[in-house]
């Protein structure tokens, strides 16, 4: 397998729904359903991609984000990518602050999904 992404969503069914996207576009791809279970993950194997949700439990995209690119060793080497139904530009400007590296829109397609990593150099 190619790079590896880690979707990190609450709902089961997006992270499966992306995986299938990612892996056909040639990722290795992990899965976590919060920050906490994604900063585990990160801790085991960082890795090249990260498809994140803004609303979950125990800790959300932005603190998950924070806490990655301050924290973690290596946390500012993935390309992290917001995916999330938030259009209010005042979100957007938060996450891209925090270190986002792009931003998609909830419901997304794998066009979508693929043109934008390929903006950030990942396919």
């Amino acid at each position: 397998m190619g790079k590896a992404c880690l979707v990190v969503d609450d709902s089961r069914v997006i992270r499966k729904v992306a995986r299938s996207m990612l892996e056909e576009l040639g990722f290795s791809v992990h899965e976590a359903e919060d920050g906490l279970t994604a900063l585990d993950a990160c801790r085991q194997s960082m890795p090249e991609a990260i498809l994140l949700d803004w609303n979950m439990p125990n800790l959300n995209g932005i603190e998950f984000l924070r806490r990655l690119r301050r924290e973690e060793p290596g946390g500012e080497g993935p390309i992290v990518v917001f995916c999330t139904t938030e259009s209010d530009i005042g979100r957007i400007s938060e996450a891209l602050e925090a270190g986002a590296s792009e931003f998609i829109m909830k419901p997304f397609d794998r066009d979508i999904l693929q043109a934008k990593l390929a903006e950030v150099g990942l396919v």
